[in-house]
């Protein structure tokens, strides 16, 4: 069996990677790795703190790795402090990192040669499967989520801060895409079929950042 860690973003698509490697019987997940902007203290564009984080890997029942990367960082330095890290995991006996990423083909090929600069393979446990479906799967599941960043060039920024569930489904414009793989929007995943417990949370302010990006704060509860 394969050693695997989890690339996780805290939103809905590392859920449902996690979900689907849970009935691999071909690979084991070990830990959660996930990266943290310095002085937030929050997962990047995500915008969730990094103690919801750690109660999502609780409740998952999971260790949690993370990799905090300066504000405005390089992509030399983001890679730096990823390989140190990798390099690390892979002395303890993993091999592969597995990513929630569906279909964007140039990221695929990012992740599949940096890894491969520390012998690790990637997982893509969820790739290319259809947005559609996999957003309906989402909830009809269980799972539940609410809209952390709403990218306003792209979808209303009333959208922050809301449920993502049928009703907000049947609401996106066509040119959106369902689980937001263009950027559209990012999750904050609180409860479903990978979770022991829910997360508890409670909604907070809604700020707009760079003009563009309207936030929806997620406290602990």
């Amino acid at each position: 069996m394969r050693k695997a860690i989890l690339s996780w973003s805290g939103g809905k698509d590392s859920a449902l990677a996690l979900h689907e490697l849970r009935q691999d019987p071909h690979v084991e997940i070990v830990a959660l790795l996930t990266t943290l902007t310095e002085g937030y203290d929050r997962v990047s564009m995500h915008g969730i703190r990094s103690v919801l984080v750690e109660k999502q890997a609780d409740g998952v029942g999971l260790p949690l790795e993370k990799v905090y990367i300066p504000q405005n960082s390089s992509n030399s330095e983001y890679e730096t402090r990823m390989k140190d890290t990798l390099t690390r995991l892979g002395k303890q006996g993993v091999t592969c990192v597995a990513f929630g990423d569906i279909f964007l083909e140039d990221l695929r090929r990012y992740r599949e040669e940096k890894l491969a600069e520390v012998d690790m393979e990637a997982i893509f446990p969820i790739w290319k499967r259809d947005t559609g479906e996999l957003s309906r799967s989402f909830v009809d599941l269980g799972f539940e989520a609410l809209l952390t960043c709403v990218d306003s060039q792209m979808l209303d920024g009333a959208f922050a801060g809301r449920a993502y569930g049928k009703a907000l489904l049947s609401e996106l414009p066509a040119a959106v895409d369902p689980c937001g793989e263009n950027g559209e929007f990012h999750t904050f995943v609180h409860a479903g079929p990978v979770f022991r417990r829910p997360v508890p949370h409670e909604k907070g302010e809604v700020v707009l950042r760079d003009s563009r990006f309207y936030f929806c704060d997620v406290l602990p509860a």
